[in-house]
């Protein structure tokens, strides 16, 4: 929860103040650390945030797969290896099948009751795998083009949407590495709380 004289400001009754608010995207290699720093921050935000983070599901030492979990406590398959879960409507990602009914009616319907209730957003990740749905990026257009206040995550490399999201007048990149990945949440909160522009 927030404690600083400028958070309050920006924050009153669940609802956040928006005009000029950014979009916060970490960025950087695989297992740096950006869905720790996600959680820190919703740990930080409270009630203040809503939307959801990903995370791998392992079996005896092994990933098989990976799960979609909400700041609320929701969960559902985001994608599996052959065997670990069955879906309906999965798609084939490399050695997985992303299952599109958990982004399209758990991820996206999360994001879009935070954006029209005026919370402050918490997507994890804008990845490769969300893309498959047309849905989602739709989902992500409309929060780019509003005034709410975003973090997440985006992933590194390109891709022709993420790179469209990337160039959005809105966002500012934080790169995660070792060095910096321990103080990013506390700086994150500092620059929401503030209205701060550019890195922390």
């Amino acid at each position: 929860m927030f404690t600083g004289g400028s958070s309050r400001e920006k924050y009153r009754a669940g609802r956040w103040i928006m005009s000029g608010s950014l979009v916060h995207l970490l960025t950087g290699r695989p297992g740096v650390g950006k869905t720790t720093i996600i959680r820190q921050l919703a740990s930080m935000l409270g009630p203040a945030a809503a939307g959801f983070y990903t995370q791998e599901v392992r079996h005896s030492g092994s990933r098989i797969g990976f799960e979609l979990v909400t700041l609320t406590g929701e969960r559902a398959w985001l994608a599996a290896r052959p065997g670990a879960a069955s879906f309906r409507h999965g798609v084939p990602f490399g050695s997985y099948r992303v299952n599109l009914e958990t982004i399209e009616a758990l991820g996206v319907p999360t994001l879009l009751e935070a954006l029209h209730g005026g919370m402050l957003i918490v997507v994890d990740e804008i990845g490769p795998m969300e893309m498959l749905s047309r849905y989602f990026q739709n989902a992500i257009q409309s929060i780019l083009d509003s005034c709410a206040p975003v973090v997440g995550t985006i992933v590194a490399r390109s891709h022709p949407f993420a790179d469209r999201v990337k160039a959005h007048p809105r966002v500012v990149l934080h790169e995660v590495t070792l060095a910096n990945r321990d103080v990013l949440a506390t700086q994150l909160l500092a620059a929401i709380g503030s209205g701060q522009t550019g890195q922390p």
